[in-house]
């Protein structure tokens, strides 16, 4: 059961409104780094975990996040306070309401359709999606998402922090913004709790291929360290050596009944190709300068050319 607390988890001081900077913010309202993404990332995972330290975990922080929605979208509903006035009272003229719905950003698609309300949206108006919610039910897998969802909120706050001089503003992003590294920390504890967390999954990989580094991108700019370099890697500069990776054939197969492999000999010579043939095509007939090279004398299509060209003609409609 949830219980609602007016007081916010952080105070929200804007100096002045800024539709602009509103409508930047809502990235972290309603974005797939957001805040709403990521209650809902870890409230599903909490109620699907087993383990009940992780359960706990997850369920503080995905209540957090739903406070962390409220500081954002309080920021956005104070930005948006003035010009969601002045277009609900009409008190400016048209000249004047229009250029400050235009100033920037999707200013003008928060107020005239959300009504300067903190809109489910990134910052380009895109409605939130639960695709943002990237659960896979595993709690290696999911954790290591959660590590790299946090360090993605974080990077963007900072981002957000850059494009304002409001101290306010700045303030209460900051805030927000450690509260990722807080939780990304948490992440990690609970993700190296458990012993064998690497890979993930049950399955082992198959031995021959989890120690090879194959060098598949070649030339100019090759570099090497401790991801590619070492006892820990096995190497493979000649892609020759690899391929196939199993010793087999390299082609794909499959094994087809008597009546199945008939019908596909007759799909395959009913929409076979010719290729000793050089039809004559609509870029052809409608070649002009800049065409590059078409079926014409030199290629030995002259004759079927105007032999189009004629038949074209024949069934014009006459002027």
């Amino acid at each position: 059961m949830f219980m609602h607390n007016k007081t916010l988890q952080y105070t929200v001081r804007v100096s002045e409104p800024n539709p602009v900077l509103a409508s930047l913010l809502l990235e972290q309202f309603g974005g797939p780094d957001g805040e709403l993404a990521a209650a809902m990332r870890y409230f599903t995972q909490g109620l699907a975990e087993e383990d009940p330290g992780r359960k706990d975990m997850l369920l503080d922080i995905a209540t957090e996040e739903l406070s962390h929605l409220e500081v954002i979208g309080s920021i956005v509903a104070m930005l948006n306070r003035g010009a969601k006035a002045e277009l609900a009272e009409a008190s400016m003229t048209e000249a004047e309401l229009y250029m400050s719905l235009t100033a920037g950003g999707n200013s003008h698609t928060q107020s005239i359709l959300y009504g300067g309300g903190p809109a489910l949206t990134n910052s380009s108006g895109v409605p939130w999606t639960a695709a943002y919610v990237d659960s896979r039910g595993d709690p290696v897998v999911d954790l290591r998402s959660n590590i790299a969802a946090e360090s993605r909120a974080k990077i963007v706050y900072e981002r957000l922090i850059n494009i304002t001089d409001d101290p306010g503003i700045k303030d209460a992003l900051g805030f927000l913004m450690t509260r990722e590294v807080a939780h990304q920390k948490s992440f990690e504890k609970a993700l190296y709790s458990i012993a064998d967390n690497f890979p993930p999954g049950k399955l082992p990989g198959v031995k021959p291929y989890a120690d090879m580094y194959v060098n598949a991108s070649q030339g100019e700019g090759d570099a090497q360290g401790p991801w590619n370099t070492g006892e820990q890697w096995d190497r493979v500069d000649d892609l020759e050596q690899v391929l196939p990776a199993d010793g087999g054939a390299g082609m794909p197969s499959v094994g087809l009944t008597d009546a199945q492999d008939a019908t596909l000999a007759q799909f395959k010579q009913r929409l076979a190709s010719k290729p000793d043939a050089n039809p004559v095509t609509g870029a052809d007939l409608g070649a002009g300068p800049g065409a590059g090279k078409t079926t014409d004398e030199d290629m030995g299509g002259a004759a079927d050319i105007q032999e189009a060209s004629a038949m074209a003609k024949a069934m014009a409609p006459a002027e």
